[in-house]
């Protein structure tokens, strides 16, 4: 009799479980496409601090014109698999780990600044590190990321370096707070989250509107309040004071006013490398809603290099009054590549070019896909003006 019962008993386990698998019956995707290479894959673990990253190809590419459009643009929309959160990486994904890149000709020399191709285009400030220290943003601590509640929002972007990195000026102006305190307006408050900073009113502006770059975690200040800096000249050395898990400078722009609720994306101020463009993208359900912390892949098709990006977390995190995006990849050698959003279980896959010193913009909207347009013109905004 107990072999029976322990017979029907796996029957009917196996039955429920078969009536749980989920079914594509009746469900139809836009422009199918067969896939020949294995579903992307979410990365397993935060990589160790002697992790490789692989140095992407770079050649010198003549000036681009004032207002190129993007090629091939080709749209995939496939039935993928979601990964679980324990799968390994299918992509050769590359993190920018402290200490793991030689101090080499990571990149080619920047831009000059300003640099604004566009008129909607603010790239003013360089590279708070000298050319031989790698500065790309740490992947999970850009501009937007929510860390450990959800209503912090990262205001900055964090590039790794050894303690004692020099740190520079990114553009000229005038020192206007430099000690511990910052956040909380308190001089000597040690217990300030920022640490040892350094704040900058710049002698230009943006649309009449004052900016502030914010050097955090220093190790040392070697600059006084009324000091006026050209871009080059050392503020400070990069440390792990404030509220730090390792050694890196916290790196904020600031429009308007001198606060935590006036930042923007650094990422669309720093000039870029020589070759080099920009990826912004404002990414939404079928409803316009903005779709926070959704994670997308954006893959060279030369090199099959592989970033992993995520967009703004909510509130706190400002966007570009023109863009209104919600999220950028910057330092991308100029070429091909290959854009991965998935939603509602669908990779949906857009092929799109990166230009030199250009941003190349994209919206997604859920079932209703991509659009390569660029925004409108806001009200009010006429053209970049010049620092």
């Amino acid at each position: 009799m107990k072999p029976i019962l322990a017979v029907w008993l796996i029957a009917s386990c196996l039955l429920l479980l078969s009536a749980c698998v989920p079914s594509n019956a009746g469900r139809s995707a836009p422009q199918v496409v067969v896939i020949t290479e294995p579903p992307v894959e979410r990365a397993s673990a935060t990589p160790s601090a002697t992790a490789v990253v692989s140095l992407p190809q770079f050649t010198y590419s003549p000036s681009p014109s004032a207002s190129p459009k993007p090629l091939n643009i080709v749209v995939e929309n496939t039935l993928t698999p979601v990964p679980s959160a324990t799968s390994a990486s299918s992509l050769p994904i590359v993190f920018p780990t402290e200490g793991a890149t030689p101090e080499s000709a990571w990149r080619p020399p920047l831009y000059p600044t300003p640099w604004a191709l566009s008129p909607y285009d603010h790239f003013y400030f360089a590279r708070p590190f000298a050319s031989n220290v790698v500065s790309w943003p740490i992947a999970d601590y850009r501009y937007g990321g929510i860390f450990f509640r959800p209503e912090v929002v990262h205001t900055g972007i964090d590039l790794p370096a050894d303690v004692g990195t020099p740190v520079q000026a990114t553009g000229s102006g005038t020192v206007v707070w430099a000690g511990w305190g910052l956040l909380n307006n308190a001089p000597n408050y040690k217990d300030d989250p920022y640490g040892m900073a350094v704040a900058i009113r710049h002698d230009f502006g943006y649309k009449d509107q004052p900016l502030f770059t914010i050097y955090a975690h220093l190790s040392e200040v070697d600059v006084a309040v009324g000091q006026v800096l050209e871009v080059g000249d050392v503020l400070g050395k990069v440390g792990t004071t404030g509220f730090t898990t390792g050694p890196h400078l916290h790196y904020e722009i600031r429009v308007g006013a001198n606060d935590f609720f006036s930042t923007r994306n650094p990422e669309l101020w720093l000039v870029p490398p020589e070759g080099w463009g920009v990826l912004v993208a404002r990414i939404m359900d079928t409803y316009q809603h903005p779709l926070p912390s959704h994670e997308i892949i954006v893959r060279s098709q030369a090199t099959q290099r592989a970033w992993i990006v995520k967009t703004y977390g909510g509130i706190g995190a400002n966007s570009d009054p023109y863009y209104n995006e919600n999220l950028v990849l910057s330092d991308l050698p100029a070429g091909v590549y290959q854009v991965n959003v998935p939603y509602a279980g669908l990779n949906n896959r857009l092929e799109i070019q990166i230009f030199p010193g250009q941003v190349t913009y994209f919206a997604f909207q859920g079932f209703k896909g991509y659009d390569t347009e660029l925004p409108p013109p806001p009200s009010g905004i006429i053209s970049t003006p010049a620092p």
